[in-house]
């Protein structure tokens, strides 16, 4: 499959569900939280949907005008679109991707900070979770009102687990580093000398 940005794939799985223009499609992907998953600007989505055409995974169905808004084009996906869409599914499902996440870089290094700054840090992202998980919860509310089939938001829900797995190993974490049970100076190795100790001097 043609490579596609991150946008471009979630345009083509809301054309997939039914023919759309993009202004539609910009507010459906706010609505079910998928600014969450890829960065959407209306002027970025129009030219990501004018690629899908050129590609020949989408193509207009015709244009037409409410009122006093502007013209909007429809667009549908094309056999080939729906191809490349479920091919590309099911790769990204099946093989787990290499990425780079700041914060796994950050947990490798964290013992260059005292065991309080450390406690401290890992405490403080625990309630930025848990106020992003209680947005979560508070999306998935939402759609659950307006009766949206849970398909279409399994991704709010990975979040949230996520989100919960995350929260619980950070609090018992930090809880392990506060109470001493995870010893925070000494030799990196048995048998070896220890030339930094993090721990302020007492």
């Amino acid at each position: 499959m043609t490579s596609l940005t991150p946008l471009a794939f979630a345009a083509l799985g809301l054309l997939a569900e039914s023919p759309m223009h993009p202004y539609e499609m910009f507010q459906t992907m706010l609505h079910r939280r998928e600014d969450e998953n890829v960065k959407v600007r209306p002027g970025t989505l129009y030219h990501q949907i004018g690629r899908l055409v050129d590609l020949g995974y989408a193509e207009a169905l015709g244009t037409a005008r409410e009122g006093n808004r502007p013209e909007r084009t429809t667009y549908a996906i094309t056999d080939h679109g729906r191809a490349a869409l479920e091919s590309g599914l099911r790769r990204m499902i099946a093989e787990p991707a290499d990425e780079y996440p700041e914060f796994h870089l950050a947990v490798a290094h964290v013992d260059n900070l005292t065991a309080d700054d450390a406690a401290t840090a890992l405490r403080a992202r625990v309630d930025a979770l848990r106020a992003r998980r209680d947005e979560y919860d508070v999306a998935a509310t939402s759609l659950q009102d307006k009766r949206l089939a849970e398909r279409f938001w399994l991704d709010l829900s990975y979040v949230r687990a996520m989100l919960t797995a995350q929260i619980e190993w950070l609090s018992a974490t930090a809880d392990r580093i506060a109470d001493g049970v995870l010893p925070w100076d000494g030799p990196a190795l048995p048998n070896q000398t220890s030339t930094n100790s993090k721990e302020p001097t007492r």
